[in-house]
């Protein structure tokens, strides 16, 4: 099988598998590594937050992982068998991927186009459950964009001709996604300059932290007290995004720029998961609440955005030194 050409979908070829038997056991190894991960993201994760859009598109990725594991696992034991009149080889397991690479390598930038307007618009709306309509519009959304994203690819003169091809002795080629390489090195960016200017802050604002019990439960609390109010000095607000967002990602950005640095080129297929997403996803909240600061309302439901990072500490103010007190808001933080 010939590699495909994808000139216009940010995909470049990244290696061939000249064993289709051998591929369909590392391919089988891999996706249940994969869908692990995501179920273990998804099971620690926050449940008591707002629903959004980011989060209904995780779970329709662990479901089309799970979905492409199980295709990958069933065509692997029966090798060769017919289903509603379609004959199903090893070949297919490969073509499945690829197509499942293709889908995932142009998907990072619409998901978070939607995802930062989505936070834009609904980051400093009062706190309510969700209603059935706003559920179905998620769930609407996402089944749109994958949609739409299938028919891209299946539009591709390159791909849609391959799709045709019914060949046992072919190589399999995978691929990487040009957007997940910019969007990283955008993240990283923009974390390195905010760490650059708030350096001072940081530094000052750590200095002061204490470790305390408060209702069984492990908070820092903060003695240090800026001189400006989080809704007027931008540069404080920055200081207490960063110190949230990396006391949470900090593996996660490391890990970052170790593959950066390497130049590591991880197939589509592998690179688009659910801790990548939720990584993502804490980014574009820190960047809403940064520009919606001053719409900020401070009541407790407006702190359940993220599933793994609790913004509390970037708006209640922490200049209150007597834990005793630490009942009254802003007192403790919990991070």
């Amino acid at each position: 099988m010939a590699a495909l050409s994808c000139a216009n979908c940010s995909l470049q070829y990244y290696n061939q598998l000249n064993q289709p038997l051998e591929a369909s056991c590392i391919l089988l190894l891999i996706m249940l590594g994969k869908v692990s991960l995501n179920l273990f993201m998804l099971g620690v994760r926050r449940w008591d937050v707002k629903q959004s859009f980011m989060g209904y598109f995780c779970i329709s990725l662990a479901l089309l992982d799970f979905t492409l594991l199980v295709n990958i696992a069933f065509i692997s034991y029966f090798e060769d068998f017919a289903l509603w009149g379609v004959r199903f080889t090893k070949y297919h397991i490969c073509l499945f991927t690829q197509i499942i690479s293709l889908m995932y390598g142009v998907l990072h930038y619409p998901v978070c186009l939607v995802s930062v307007l989505d936070y834009y618009m609904t980051i400093a709306q009062p706190p309510k459950p969700a209603s059935i309509g706003q559920r179905l519009l998620y769930i609407l959304a996402v089944i749109f964009i994958w949609i739409l994203v299938l028919f891209y690819i299946l539009k591709v003169p390159a791909v849609s001709a391959e799709l045709e091809i019914q060949n046992h002795f072919f190589t399999c080629p995978f691929y990487i996604s040009v957007q997940s390489y910019w969007l990283s090195l955008a993240i990283l960016f923009v974390i390195g300059v905010a760490l650059v200017i708030c350096w001072s802050e940081i530094i000052t604002m750590v200095r002061s932290v204490r470790i305390i019990s408060f209702t069984n439960v492990t908070v820092l609390i903060f003695s240090y007290a800026s001189d400006c109010d989080c809704t007027v000095c931008k540069k404080q607000l920055l200081t207490r995004l960063l110190i949230c967002f990396l006391g949470t990602w900090t593996p996660f950005v490391f890990l970052q720029m170790i593959i950066l640095l390497l130049g590591a080129q991880i197939p589509a297929y592998m690179e688009m998961n659910v801790p990548w997403l939720y990584f993502i996803n804490s980014f574009l909240i820190a960047t809403a609440y940064w520009f919606r600061c001053h719409d900020i309302q401070l009541t407790e439901g407006m702190w359940s955005a993220d599933p793994f990072v609790s913004w509390k500490f970037c708006f209640i103010p922490f200049n209150n030194q007597n834990t005793e007190q630490a009942e009254k808001p802003g007192t403790v933080i919990i991070c």
